[in-house]
């Protein structure tokens, strides 16, 4: 079936669902090769929060985020996100829920030999009977959501290219896309700017920051650079060897602040630059 891009109405977003609030009481996460990525994390995150989660590789940012949508298990401890308690949870109810958290990963995780529409579509096998996922039949209502997240995100002109042709910043921005089509409560992103050039990742953080404002939508994003964290988003949380070292404003961080979360002083490394 063709669709023409051009049709799409401008300016037109994926509605999202209620946006969820998330809470971590008292988590740890001890892998099983006796790695403590976590130790006894607490924090409330209200429904339509715009939050960065700063640390350095391994300070348990990645952890973190995963214990929300469970795909890693907490230890001990309860993360309660929206309605739902995750801890605990299996197979087809797990599932269930990761259909209402969006994800966005350092790596893209799009079908390189598939168009750009294709992919964003993905977003609603969580919401879409199996025979018609197995069988490709998408609804009118999964078509305008995922041209209409396209649009949001300045990608509906490559909505027939294969995602493989794609520069990193454009498969980043369809995976954005892709979240979004699921119509989400929560947004996470997990190092999302960190193989991209200055500019791509400026523009990918003020996508996820229209997510947030745009949409009221609560987004979560693991970060490593302190004039991103500062510039997109509202509250900061730093993570120092899986422990909750800082917990307030973003724009109001201090070096000094940084520095206690990065455990050194701080190094070029640590801003993206211009």
């Amino acid at each position: 079936m063709h669709i023409d891009p051009h049709r799409a109405e401008a300016g037109v977003s994926p509605s999202a669902s209620a946006s969820w609030s998330i809470s971590l009481d008292d988590v740890s996460v001890t892998y099983p090769n006796g790695t403590r990525a976590l130790r006894g994390v607490s924090l409330d995150i209200a429904a339509g929060e715009m939050v960065s989660i700063v640390g350095l590789s391994g300070s348990g940012k990645s952890t973190l985020i995963r214990t929300i949508n469970g795909l890693v298990g907490a230890t001990s401890g309860t993360v309660t996100v929206g309605p739902h308690t995750v801890t605990g949870m299996r197979g087809r109810e797990l599932r269930r829920l990761r259909g209402h958290i969006g994800m966005i990963f350092q790596g893209f995780n799009l079908a390189d030999r598939t168009s750009v529409y294709r992919n964003v579509l993905v977003g609603r096998f969580a919401h879409t009977p199996s025979y018609r996922t197995m069988l490709g039949i998408t609804t009118p209502h999964d078509r305008e959501l995922a041209l209409g997240a396209l649009d949001s995100v300045g990608m509906l002109e490559k909505v027939w290219i294969r995602a493989g042709q794609l520069s990193g910043g454009q498969k980043q921005r369809v995976a954005i896309a892709r979240a979004l089509t699921q119509e989400p409560s929560v947004m996470l992103a997990d190092e999302p700017v960190a193989s991209l050039d200055p500019p791509t990742a400026h523009t990918v953080m003020n996508d996820l920051r229209r997510v947030n404002t745009d949409a009221g939508l609560t987004v979560l994003v693991n970060i490593h650079l302190m004039d991103l964290a500062r510039t997109y988003t509202t509250r900061m949380i730093g993570l120092r060897d899986g422990e909750l070292v800082y917990d307030g404003s973003a724009a109001d961080a201090t070096e000094s602040d940084f520095e206690q979360i990065y455990g050194r002083p701080i190094q070029p490394d640590d801003r993206l630059g211009s």
